[in-house]
């Protein structure tokens, strides 16, 4: 397995990934309607950079980075991570993760932050616990669940430097 920059043509073997996952409604903010060119701009052209996780020639796991805020916050980053459900379990959020923490450094970031990350995420949460980012914020009830209801969200924040 390796990690490399997504390419355009990667998109039709990203998109399948990404619509199982945003169509389930449990674990992004993305509306579950989202189109495919929708779709396509908001993962592969407004990040600064998207990567896929590649097994052969199957890609199994897709990740964008790209700062989370303007000017005097763009020092800090924010990414994004699927993984084919056909792939779960095999560590590759973590293997993402991981990598997306050391092109953050390279790229120039001196912190990441998960903006909403649904507290009912629960593998996600400790996932994201065990590789060292820290709640810093509960915003309560503000992700609507498609069967548990409203559940809070969760702002995640990791300090990168030493």
């Amino acid at each position: 397995m390796i990690i490399r920059e997504a390419q355009q043509q990667d998109w039709e073997a990203i998109w399948p990934i990404f619509q199982e996952i945003v169509r389930a409604g449990d674990t992004y903010g993305y509306d579950p309607a989202t189109t495919k060119a929708q779709a396509e701009r908001l993962w592969l052209e407004v990040p600064r950079k998207t990567y896929v996780v590649v097994d052969g020639e199957e890609i199994l796991g897709t990740y964008y980075i790209k700062p989370n805020q303007a000017g005097p916050g763009s020092h800090v980053c924010n990414c994004g991570y699927m993984v084919a459900s056909r792939a779960r379990g095999r560590g590759l959020a973590t293997t993402m993760c991981e990598h997306s923490q050391q092109i953050a450094v390279e790229l120039g970031y001196q912190a990441m932050q998960f903006n909403f990350v649904a507290a009912s995420n629960q593998g996600a949460v400790r996932l994201w616990h065990r590789l060292g980012f820290d709640t810093v914020g509960r915003l309560p009830g503000a992700f609507q669940h498609p069967v548990k209801g409203y559940v809070d969200a969760l702002v995640m924040y990791k300090w990168l430097l030493n």
